[in-house]
């Protein structure tokens, strides 16, 4: 996907966005500088683009009793990926998953409420057909927790700065 120009004025709404997303967008366009009407258009902009793909709530799933975290690579049949991506998804323990290369098929990322509990997920996981094997390691701490306002600052440009797009 083509990089989607951002100005400052973008990175400081998705921001304040991001930091109160109960706040109405009166009141964030209020702590901006700019009308209401222009924060919408904004918004709108980024949103048909796809820069702005959600505005549900951020879960902490350990909140929910899922307080080990696990990421687990699966070798699979190419042939097969589809159909195992299609039984991936009705999996609701695994969080995302993602085809990548290297040694593993299948990356995905797992949450479950015991070391056994993502034993489980995984053992549901072999027993598809086209999965061969997996390797899985436990993780024991978020250094940094998924993240995305850093890399909208650098790709808005600094506060102050009109047309920041880095060709």
């Amino acid at each position: 996907m083509a990089r989607q120009g951002i100005d400052p004025l973008d990175g400081r709404m998705l921001r304040l966005l991001r930091e109160h997303p109960r706040e109405g967008l009166l009141e964030i366009a209020r702590r901006i500088g700019v009308a209401r009407g222009t924060l919408q258009a904004r918004l709108d902009r980024l949103t048909g683009l796809g820069v702005v793909t959600g505005y549900g709530p951020d879960v902490d799933v350990a909140a929910l009793g899922h307080v080990v975290e696990a990421f687990t690579t699966f070798e699979v049949h190419q042939s097969a990926r589809e159909a195992i991506a299609a039984r991936l998804r009705a999996v609701p323990q695994i969080l995302e998953a993602h085809i990548v290369t290297g040694p593993g098929d299948i990356w995905c990322r797992i949450a479950g409420t015991s070391n056994q509990h993502v034993q489980q997920v995984i053992d549901q996981v072999l027993e598809v057909p086209g999965v061969r094997r997996s390797t899985t390691v436990i993780a024991l701490s978020a250094v940094i927790p998924y993240r995305v306002q850093p890399l909208v600052d650098e790709v808005a440009g600094p506060p102050g700065h009109r047309g920041a797009h880095r060709g």
